[in-house]
């Protein structure tokens, strides 16, 4: 696999479309903070680690929907990948739907979100945007 971020996207997205309950993710420390940062802006319900299953662990992500039966997620999409790097600075950090999504980079300082990185005054990688 080439770009286990777009994979876990990609499971998402289409556990989503699937109207599934939970999703099972391959673990590593940049989708730990990927789900965090998704759980506390509210796109996921939860995720829980399971360390020991199997030779790098898991993530079950809790999936999110309204009251209406619809996602919270409407759209997740991959930005910087393996092939075409997307970096940008504290100035160029992209504004997603207005500011009603949120843009996910990795800086020197960790993963975070773009309105994070904005007020921090640092720029970094766009990983994906979601709204």
């Amino acid at each position: 696999m080439t770009d286990p971020i777009a994979d876990m996207l990609t499971r998402i997205r289409n556990a989503l479309i699937a109207r599934q309950e939970r999703t099972v993710i391959p673990a590593s420390k940049m989708k730990l903070a990927i789900a965090k940062i998704l759980v506390e802006e509210g796109y996921l319900a939860d995720f829980t680690h399971h360390p020991d299953d199997g030779p790098q662990g898991s993530i079950t992500v809790q999936l999110k929907y309204l009251d209406d039966g619809e996602p919270a997620i409407r759209h997740i999409q991959r930005a910087s990948r393996p092939g075409l790097r997307q970096y940008v600075g504290k100035d160029d950090i992209p504004e997603v739907l207005s500011g009603m999504g949120i843009s996910i980079l990795t800086t020197s300082k960790g993963v975070m979100t773009g309105n994070a990185a904005r007020n921090a005054g640092i720029g970094g990688e766009v990983v994906c945007t979601v709204y």
